[in-house]
């Protein structure tokens, strides 16, 4: 097996040392993890997807991935192994446990968080079935013998054709948290995990007529708005959209992740709540339509396509970090939504569970939704608690009852990249 690197180019020269380009699912469950259970669940999974099982290689001036087939490491540690080095066995994904905690790193380049989601699924089916000596329903969930389509292997993006051009649009400057606040950039990141009874926020987001993924983006932008009325930048929220469904290939396991662009502009901010949801709501769906996503993958794989024609990895890294500065000064935060965890029958067996993924902006919010509850991860990259406060204060004004668990550092797996000293 030989697959040439495509949609996985930007995340691999985005992947830095001090903030890698990696996903960290972290799932506490109702008991101590069964080491000789584990083994067995991620040895059966994994045969599942064998386009997660494989190396990275050099080709020429560009790269490939080939099959591997050495097991999946699995340590017993909170920090995990050094991905895509020989700690990994150079996988780009692996497994750690500790106590009731259970964990699975990725590369982000490998997949997203709805690809991640899916070998979730399947592990803790096989692993919960063992582990607990019960038969669990498999419905919406990859086991072993499933007969594995093309889509699921093939990438998208490389297929596509009469992609639209580029749309061009002129954004004015945008209210940054770091430099509102005047705070200071800290090395590691922190987050804060919020947890909300998910009846009651399905409830208060069904009588406002928003979804969580444009409510939160909403109640971001008023807590925002709430610290800094007067300000003369933008507050620009960017909600993470699936391209899957534009490409017509929900089956993907690729890293397909574009953005509805969500402004709290002066005019929205005079209308009641429910006005300013649906407003949230429309923009979003606005630029959730085909031809406007497809607009955004073409920008993405002519991006890609300019970093490949760099000569050395110096230029393209350099090209990456003026690419990542600007996408930094571009909105305020970045929030994240799969949807419903759907682990099926397993599902019961978890007590928490977080997403944490690389940022790029100075906060990310990530929401998940698993065995009724919802988690906020909010994650930022300075260690004031100013803007969580100014959310959390907008929780309780809007009667949203939440638990706040301990500020935490974000430690997010290394991978490791070839140029690691440039």
């Amino acid at each position: 097996m030989e697959q040439k690197l495509f949609t996985e180019i930007i995340p691999l020269y985005r992947s830095r040392k001090d903030n890698p380009y990696t996903i960290r699912i972290r799932i506490r469950l109702q008991d101590a993890v069964a080491p000789v259970v584990l083994r067995r669940a991620v040895d059966t999974t994994m045969e599942r997807y064998p386009y997660f099982c494989v190396k990275l290689q050099t080709r020429g001036a560009g790269f490939i991935f080939t099959e591997n087939r050495e097991p999946v490491v699995i340590s017993n540690s909170k920090q995990g192994v050094t991905l895509n080095s020989a700690d990994s066995n150079d996988h780009l994904l692996s497994f750690s446990y500790h106590d009731d905690w259970l964990f699975m790193d990725i590369f982000h380049g490998l997949t997203d968080g709805a690809g991640a989601y899916e070998v979730i699924r399947t592990l803790l089916y096989y692993y919960c079935c063992q582990r607990y000596n019960v038969t669990l329903s498999t419905a919406g969930i990859h086991i072993v013998g499933d007969k594995i389509s093309p889509e699921e292997w093939e990438c998208p993006v490389t297929k596509a054709r009469n992609l639209p051009t580029p749309r061009r649009h002129e954004w004015t400057k945008a209210l940054l948290p770091g430099i509102a606040a005047k705070l200071q950039m800290e090395s590691p990141d922190y987050v804060y995990s919020l947890l909300l009874a998910e009846v009651d926020f399905m409830r208060f987001c069904k009588e406002n007529g928003g979804s969580p993924g444009t409510m939160v983006s909403l109640l971001l932008s008023r807590s925002l708005a709430r610290l800094y009325p007067h300000a003369a930048e933008s507050i620009r929220i960017v909600l993470c959209v699936n391209q899957r469904q534009a490409l017509h290939a929900p089956q993907a396991h690729q890293s397909l992740v574009g953005g509805a662009f969500l402004e709290y502009d002066e005019q929205l901010r005079k209308l009641p709540r429910p006005e300013q949801v649906k407003a949230y709501r429309n923009r979003t769906a606005a630029q959730a339509n085909e031809e406007t996503v497809l607009s955004g993958v073409a920008h993405m794989a002519g991006l890609t396509k300019m970093l490949l024609a760099k000569g050395t990895h110096r230029e393209r890294l350099e090209m990456m970090a003026k690419v990542d500065e600007a996408a930094n000064r571009f909105a305020a935060a970045n929030v994240s939504y799969v949807g419903k965890a759907n682990f099926g029958e397993a599902e019961k067996y978890v007590k928490e569970f977080h997403a944490w993924s690389a940022t790029v902006m100075d906060i990310t919010i990530q929401i998940s939704a698993v065995n009724g509850r919802f988690t906020l991860d909010f994650m930022q990259k300075f260690q004031s608690p100013i803007y969580l406060k100014a959310f959390l204060q907008e929780l309780a004004d809007n009667g949203i009852v939440y638990e706040l668990q301990d500020k935490q550092i974000r430690s997010l797996p290394a991978f490791r990249v070839s140029w690691q000293g440039l």
